[in-house]
């Protein structure tokens, strides 16, 4: 077992940028595939990005798509999701989770996916 933990939120204006990281402290994430989620206050928990566990195969919201980036580094241990021209409709809690697979090329779209979550790291857009 592993226990994400996010960090890199915090509050920008419009148009700016942030960089989550998500790591597990002592434990390699080698064998796990990754996903970003975020939940906005009201709403229900969407899947931001996900990644394979090489990296090599990523998935990307269509609100997304073209202003956030997800990426690993597999000698740290580490995901990230670069976010980039943010709007106010991204500010939401960003959660990190992982999930054991030993596939190559997949990646997994539902909460219920994955196992292993963080605790969120939050992201306000300010207008």
């Amino acid at each position: 077992q592993v226990q994400p933990v996010e960090s890199g939120g915090g509050v920008v204006q419009v148009g700016g940028s942030l960089r989550l990281s998500c790591a597990a402290s002592g434990r390699t994430l080698l064998n796990y595939a990754m996903g970003w989620f975020r939940q906005a206050p009201g709403k229900e928990r969407e899947l931001v990005s996900a990644i394979s566990r090489s990296g090599g195969v990523t998935f990307y919201a269509d609100s997304v798509k073209g202003r956030f980036t997800i990426s690993r580094d597999n000698v740290k241990s580490t995901v990230y999701l670069q976010m980039n021209s943010l709007k106010p409709e991204d500010t939401a809690v960003y959660y990190c989770a992982a999930r054991l697979t030993f596939g190559t090329g997949l990646y997994f779209l539902n909460s219920d996916d994955y196992p292993y979550w963080g605790q969120g790291t939050q992201v306000t857009v300010s207008s």
